[in-house]
């Protein structure tokens, strides 16, 4: 069993959000990534892609994700499983943004709306 200990998280911010990452591969040795992500009033990240499965749980405010030809408003305590190979857009509440704890295989791939291959990211990495 590996410690990582919150001192030791490490943090990526991007336009979108802050993720916190928890395990990956690279911080604690798990095969899994687990990772906080929190996002501010009205934020958003891209409309993208991953060639994994990723399971997303609200802890805090809420959002909307439009997952496919779905969409649904969360909120804390709702889980979204996302499945590999689907456009998401997740949006957060104009009041409240969100925070969220999400869950993916350690060497998991983002792609872009347009099919370009982004790489694993250093949150999940």
């Amino acid at each position: 069993m590996t410690l990582v200990r919150n001192a030791d998280a490490r943090v990526t911010e991007t336009p979108g959000g802050v993720m916190t990452t928890l395990a990956s591969p690279t911080q604690g040795g798990a095969s899994r990534s687990l990772w906080r992500v929190e996002v501010k009033p009205g934020g958003q990240g891209p409309v993208h892609d991953f060639d994994v499965e990723q399971v997303w749980t609200w802890i805090a405010g809420s959002a909307t994700v439009s997952l496919g030809e779905e969409t649904f408003t969360v909120g804390a305590g709702d889980t979204v499983v996302m499945p590999a190979r689907t456009l998401r857009h997740i949006v957060a509440d104009e009041a409240e943004g969100y925070t969220a704890v999400v869950t993916a295989p350690g060497d998991a791939r983002a792609t872009g709306a347009d099919g370009q291959d982004f790489g694993t990211p250093a949150w999940i990495a």
